[in-house]
């Protein structure tokens, strides 16, 4: 015989919400990174003008591809800013996990749009290679030179927040990609001032659109798997629903195991627990859900009862 405080629902089911969890992503830094992220817009989309004017000027492409880069990062940091707002809503009935996953479309979207730009530089840099031009060297180094100042403020006001976060994460990684691009503008200026060889300016060009590439396909991926309803990074289903087994008395077996995330630190599970005969339901479910929360770090927990 059970205890008689034991809940006695038999094959029924038990949802065990612990609503202590963090939605890290979007709240607990949200207003942060929503001051940050403006700011950094702002500095950004202020200097591209210039850069494109002084691209045409000098005849530049690592100039123009640094002035097409912020284009797309003051785009890009736009989204991220209005992915923050919209995330802020609280969930209604149709959207009862609320708008914190739209920070994560908006990381993909930042992503796809720096490989884009990271195939345009390349192209463009092909092209260019195959035929000689002029290239104002003095001019381009003092824009290349104001670029790298104004994209170290934006990324020293983004790396201030909350760093976690995959929307502030793909921020910083354009605006990193930025400073690269400003650093080979001014690479290429020097060499063209005091050698003459302007093929260095397509060639570094390459090379930042690779770094660029890089960057992107990993916030590609990364966000793509939130989307796609993977399992969070480190996590085994398999091996929670051993673990929670193993050591929850009253559990003889843990199955149907599935996990994903709102955001990355914000986890949901759901399971069925295969109880024994006499187990309390109300104290093995608590159990199962603190060994979730303690050793696994899911705190939304949806538990599904049977009898063994």
């Amino acid at each position: 015989m059970r205890p008689i405080f034991c809940s006695d629902t038999g094959m029924g089911h038990h949802h065990g919400h612990d609503h202590s969890h963090s939605h890290g992503d979007g709240h607990s830094h949200g207003s942060g990174n929503e001051t940050r992220t403006l700011w950094a817009a702002c500095l950004t989309g202020g200097f591209m003008i210039a850069e494109v004017l002084g691209g045409i000027w000098t005849g530049s492409l690592a100039l123009l591809a640094d002035a097409a880069h912020m284009l797309a990062d003051t785009g890009a940091l736009a989204l991220a800013f209005f992915a923050f707002r919209l995330s802020r809503r609280p969930a209604d009935a149709k959207r009862t996990f609320g708008y914190d996953r739209f920070q994560i479309v908006a990381a993909f979207a930042n992503g796809v749009m720096l490989f884009m730009l990271a195939l345009w530089i390349v192209v463009e840099a092909i092209e260019r290679a195959g035929s000689a031009r002029e290239i104002a060297g003095g001019p381009m180094a003092v824009i290349a030179a104001l670029g790298l100042l104004v994209n170290i403020v934006a990324f020293a006001i983004l790396h201030g927040g909350d760093r976690d976060n995959l929307n502030m994460r793909g921020a910083l990684a354009h605006v990193a990609g930025d400073i690269l691009g400003s650093v080979a503008a001014l690479v290429a200026a020097g060499v063209i001032i005091f050698t003459g060889w302007t093929p260095i300016d397509p060639l570094l060009s390459v090379l930042i659109a690779v770094l660029i590439g890089r960057t992107a396909i990993d916030l590609v991926v990364r966000s793509g798997r939130i989307l796609l309803e993977s399992a969070p990074d480190g996590v085994d289903p398999a091996h929670i629903g051993t673990d929670l087994a193993d050591h929850t008395e009253g559990v003889v077996r843990v199955h149907h195991v599935h996990m994903w995330s709102i955001t990355p630190g914000r986890s949901m599970a759901t399971l069925h627990a295969v109880l024994t005969a006499d187990a309390c339901e109300i104290e093995t479910v608590t159990a199962l859900r603190r060994r979730l929360v303690d050793h696994h770090g899911i705190a939304h927990v949806t538990v599904e009862v049977e009898r063994e």
